[in-house]
C-alpha cells in the first residue's frame, strides 16, 4: 500500500492541514477544490502571512473589506481565510455563471470593475495576467483518472 488515501488530491500545498481546509470549503460551498488551490497558489504561494502592497492578506489575499464582508476576523488564520475566499469565489461563480475568466477577474480587480467594463476582463495588465496564469494552471488539471462531471468552460 502506498500510504496515500483514495481521496488524496493529485495536488498539494505542502500542508495536509491547508489541503484539508481547501477540500472542506470546496465541498461546503460547491467550489472545485483545485480551483481554490490555483487561486491560493497565485495569490500567496501558500503563505498564510502574505501581505500585498495593496493591503490584501493571508492565503487567499483578502482585502479588508472582503474579509469583513465574509466574517473573517483573523485573515492570517488559514481556516477563516480559506472560508472567506471560497465564499467570495462562490458568489463570483453565481454572478458570472460559466465564465471562469470573469470570476478570476472579479476576484483580482473586484466584481465592480468587471461590471463597469461591460462583463469583460478589465483593461488592467495585472488582472489580465492573473486571469491568464490561473486559467492555464486550472485547465491543465492534474490527471486523476476521473472525468469531471461538468468541466469549467474555457475562458473567452
Amino acid at each position: 500500500m502506498s500510504g496515500l488515501s483514495q481521496s488524496a488530491p493529485p495536488w498539494t500545498t505542502g500542508s495536509a492541514k491547508i489541503d484539508a481546509l481547501i477540500r472542506q470549503n470546496g465541498a461546503r460551498y460547491g467550489v472545485d477544490p483545485y480551483f481554490i488551490y490555483c487561486v491560493i497558489h497565485q495569490e500567496s504561494g501558500f503563505s498564510a502571512t502574505a501581505v500585498s502592497s495593496k493591503g490584501a492578506q493571508g492565503l487567499m489575499q483578502l482585502m479588508p473589506g472582503t474579509a469583513a464582508r465574509y466574517g473573517v476576523m483573523n485573515v492570517n488564520d488559514p481556516a477563516q481565510n480559506i472560508m472567506g475566499g471560497t465564499r467570495y469565489l462562490k458568489d463570483l461563480l453565481r454572478l458570472f455563471p460559466g465564465r471562469i475568466d470573469l470570476v478570476l477577474a472579479g476576484y483580482n480587480a473586484g466584481e465592480g470593475a468587471v461590471i463597469k467594463y461591460g462583463q469583460t476582463i478589465p483593461p488592467y495588465k495585472e488582472t489580465q495576467n492573473y486571469v491568464r496564469l490561473i486559467s492555464l494552471r486550472y485547465l491543465r488539471r492534474p490527471k486523476t483518472g476521473q472525468t469531471p462531471e461538468k468541466p469549467m468552460p474555457r475562458p473567452r
